[in-house]
């Protein structure tokens, strides 16, 4: 976007702001009147883009969240709010606005940092409290926009030390560090550390009020330093303005800090530990927590953060985490062990809402990425084993890049180009390469990177101003193929794009981003933003924001929560660029995306539902360790031990469904559902005198024990922990005279695919691809590590009708849509209104992977379908009776291998 578009938009969106919304006519008349003003030069036309820019702004929303809050706690905001002059907050809020956040968003960033602040200590009160307190959100969603008005609002309302616990890498503590200057402090405080010009590096907030600045004992450059906080001390004495550190997580950081409080104190400076203080711990879940059985440095970061807190006589901890699943709720141990940590967040948790343009987990991999694997942004990575395989040795030589790569580089070129030609020539452009977790090879990849681009700028350079004789070039004409394969519909023709890609691809460049090396850096140079395609492992998977990401090729697999969803840089804000946006990744990884996002999306509903019910934080932590996911994550915690160990499960408003099932009893559990529907019969249920829907057949109040017939004989897969019949049938007895005595039961039916006999009706089977490699372990795995086997929307079933309509006009109303725009309702919000339970039986005909029907391997599918089921429980009146499940930890172990820790995931030192 050039100067003079920037100018005016900025200038029109800030005067907007204070106004009431304007209906089409008044915003391109408002836009009209301010252009002479402003920008003489531009046109017409460009008024209206803006116009439409300012309009899409205007449709997003964003929600409130949810709090949970333990009930002994005296409100104080409202009381204080008159004696609070509002000074950090409001240039914040006019950086937010010129930042280019829609209106709805900071209205809503207002009012949710209120909730957070009124959670916290009153800075006034001068008697002795302490607070815990966490803020749960969405990856790369804006917690540290959130938590930068936090900061703000803390300041307007007294504390004067405030302590930002960064990532445990230089290079994310410094970003950071660069977020607190340009939103609180005003200034650049690595150029003021290095003796320049103050007014000069006057940034960000500064420029809108530059006097009462903050002092920080932390600069872009440099980490907390006891000699240089020495000689700040006589800055902050007065404690007139606020003091803000922005430090590592790391263990010596950490050591100095309290050394330097210590000393200070002992000198007899109580003035400083008598201040009313704020820690915000950024990823909370990483080396934050006290996991007994993990390295020794955990723990030791642990205590210090825990020592850090204790130094003041008031404080308060807000951890931000984006992975609720996280180590910090899911100790295996006790309840009573989770409770009693220190840092646990006894006195609030907040759920942030992601706003409506939020390109995250649930759109990509969801939304996104419907039963018919005709995805949107998703492209599947196959052909890596023989170059680059997920899994290799340190030593590990790379003369050549798998041609998804290259096609991915490509890919990446094309659409800067196209973003160039929608105007946004001064914006950043990223490619994010994570392929490998050793930096050695991460170098390699770097260098061939580059031969690569460099090759396809020497064609560009040479051909591309020759028109249609320019596809001569192989490399250009490779170009003009991913244009039409990704982009023909983007809004511009191929020549408008060969045209123009010298320009856009001339300056690209491929930078490495480890703990050994960090080439990325974001400046403006002239009006042209970057290009950069980011070649790292673990430093490009916690915290570290890649701006303007586009393309990804992501070679990893974990199965690990949290840390496979940190890896995913890739959500975000792409506004005017998401249909650009691509990232290429093996089908697993794809799977477990799929599988995790709707696991963190029920446990962001959970808290909404939570909060309606005045639930306490502890509740929620018992909440999280106990849904049937976190048999994955106390399986992955407990992998050391190579024993089974023994989980506590609840049943309440869940959703279970036989992800697996063996080879080996196909027959009897076919006879098993046999004489299930002829129980029905006799019942005078069976499916003639059944309900005929679209999805199969329904049979409504069904006696209980009929399901549990059903279960006694149903021969569960080893591999299947979730579906374990013994801790189901215990769930169920425990509620057969009352909760569960009558059942829904489907009969599953896709009426479009040929019928099967072989439950002695006519049945139409869904097709499940499987994951080729388990065949020869002698199960199936149905849908990959996605292990989904019902379709979306079968839990609506058996739901009355008006029940379902109000609960999905809750859900739109949460997330500030209509019923005319498009939404994917998830199926949760059905099942905690069900009446009944609903048991689903399903016939799945299994097939290869997309793209891999010629494999060898395909041949051994079989070709007949076999039988799953799944069961949609609704919410119980005892939520917190939990049953027993046991995994096999050495079993888990050969099926989804030992987690991998990357060269640079220590903190650095």
């Amino acid at each position: 976007m050039n100067e003079g578009l920037e100018n005016l938009i900025n200038t029109v969106e800030m005067a907007l702001f204070a106004q009431p919304p304007k209906t089409e006519a008044e915003l391109r008349k408002f836009i009209k009147a301010m252009q002479p003003i402003v920008a003489p030069s531009l046109s017409e036309d460009d008024c209206e883009v803006i116009a439409r820019q300012i309009e899409e702004k205007e449709g997003v929303r964003a929600g409130l969240g949810a709090l949970l809050a333990a009930g002994d706690f005296e409100p104080w905001l409202d009381e204080a709010k008159p004696g609070i002059q509002p000074f950090y907050w409001d240039r914040y809020k006019k950086q937010l606005l010129r930042d280019g956040l829609p209106r709805d968003v900071i209205t809503s960033t207002d009012e949710v940092t209120d909730r957070i602040l009124g959670q916290l200590g009153n800075p006034k009160l001068a008697e002795k409290w302490d607070r815990r307190g966490m803020v749960v959100g969405h990856v790369q969603s804006g917690k540290t926009a959130n938590y930068t008005g936090l900061v703000c609002k803390a300041a307007d309302a007294g504390y004067r030390l405030i302590i930002i616990i960064a990532g445990i890498h230089n290079n994310l503590r410094n970003q950071t560090q660069g977020r607190i200057d340009e939103g609180f402090i005003g200034r650049d405080t690595g150029n003021l550390a290095a003796g320049r010009n103050r007014d000069r590096k006057i940034i960000g907030v500064g420029k809108f009020d530059p006097s009462n600045t903050p002092v920080s004992l932390t600069n872009t450059i440099k980490d907390f330093n006891k000699e240089t906080a020495t000689t700040n001390t006589s800055e902050i004495d007065s404690y007139k303005v606020p003091v803000v550190l922005v430090i590592k997580k790391n263990h010596r950081t950490l050591q100095n800090l309290l050394d330097w409080l210590r000393d200070n104190s002992a000198k007899g400076d109580s003035e400083m530990i008598d201040q009313p203080m704020l820690l915000i711990d950024d990823e909370a879940d990483n080396a934050s927590i006290n996991t007994k059985y993990k390295q020794q440095l955990v723990t030791t970061i642990n205590g210090q953060i825990r020592d850090l807190l204790g130094m003041f006589h008031r404080s308060c901890y807000v951890g931000y985490t984006a992975t609720p699943f996280a180590n910090i709720f899911i100790d295996p141990d006790q309840d009573d062990d989770m409770f009693d940590e220190d840092l646990f967040p006894r006195d609030f948790i907040i759920g942030l809402d992601a706003p409506s343009n939020y390109f995250g987990a649930k759109k990509i991999f969801v939304d996104g990425m419907p039963e018919s694997e005709e995805a949107t942004w998703l492209r599947f990575i196959h052909d890596n084993e023989d170059v680059l395989p997920i899994k290799h040795k340190i030593d590990h030589e790379l003369d050549d890049l798998p041609g998804s790569l290259i096609t991915a580089v490509r890919s990446f070129l094309v659409a800067r180009t196209i973003r160039d030609l929608r105007g946004q020539y001064g914006s950043h452009c990223s490619m994010l390469v994570n392929a490998s977790r050793f930096t050695r090879v991460q170098g390699l990849l770097r260098n061939r990177l580059h031969e690569v681009v460099e090759r396809i700028q020497n064609s560009v350079r040479i051909s591309a101003s020759m028109g249609q004789r320019g596809l001569q070039d192989p490399e250009l004409l490779a170009l003009k193929d991913v244009w039409k394969q990704e982009y023909s519909e983007a809004g511009f023709d191929w020549g408008e794009v060969q045209s123009n890609l010298l320009k856009s691809v001339a300056s690209a460049k491929v930078v490495e981003v480890n703990s050994k090396s960090n080439g990325l850096s974001y400046e403006i140079s002239g009006d042209r933003g970057q290009t950069v395609i980011a070649v790292g492992g673990f430093s490009l998977s916690r915290g570290l924001t890649l701006e303007g990401l586009t393309t990804t090729w992501f070679l990893r697999n974990s199965m690990m929560y949290d840390t496979l969803m940190q890896m995913g840089r890739w959500f975000g804000y792409r506004i005017g660029y998401e249909d650009l946006c691509r990232i290429w990744m093996p089908r697993e990884a794809i799977d477990w995306y799929s599988y995790i996002a709707n696991a963190s999306d029920e446990l962001h509903q959970e808290l909404k539902t939570m909060e309606r019910a005045k639930a306490t934080p502890r509740d929620f932590g018992l909440a999280v360790r106990s849904h049937p996911s976190s048999l994955l994550v106390t399986a992955r915690n407990k992998l050391g031990s190579g024993q089974k160990v023994t989980a506590m499960i609840g049943l309440s408003n869940q959703f279970v469904e036989t992800a697996r099932v063996s080879l080996k009893t196909r027959e009897a559990n076919l006879a098993c559902a046999r004489r299930l529907l002829d129980a029905l019969d006799e019942a005078g249920k069976g499916l003639d005198e059944a309900k005929p829907i679209a999805t199969g057949f329904l049979a409504q109040n069904v006696n209980v024990d009929l399901v549990d017939q059903f279960l006694a004989g149903w021969r569960n897969a080893e591999e299947s922990v979730q579906t374990d019949t013994g801790p189901i049938r215990a769930y169920i007895r425990a509620r057969n005279e009352d909760e569960l005595d009558k059942w829904d039961i489907l009969v599953a039916s896709v009426k479009k695919n040929e019928p099967s006999h072989v439950l002695g009706k006519p049945i139409g089977p869904a097709y499940r691809y499987i994951e080729l490699g388990d065949l020869r372990e002698g199960f199936m795995s149905f849908s990959g590590k996605r292990m989904r086997v019902a379709s979306r929307g079968v839990e609506k079933v058996g739901v009355a009708a008006e029940k379902a309509a109000n609960a999905e006009a809750e859900y739109l109303q949460e997330k500030g849509k209509t019923r005319d725009d498009k939404v994917n309702f998830p199926d949760s919000i059905y099942r905690s209104q069900r009446d009944r339970p609903l048991l689903v039986l399903h016939l799945v005909q299994p097939t290869p992977p997309k793209d891999e029907d010629d494999d060898p391997r395909a041949a051994q599918i079989p070709t007949e379908p076999y039988l799953a089921w799944s069961m949609s429980l609704p919410r119980s009146a005892r939520p917190t009776e939990k049953v027993e499940y046991v995994v096999n930890t050495q079993r888990f172990r050969e099926m989804f291998g030992e987690e991998e820790e990357d060269d640079d995931a220590q903190a650095e030192d």
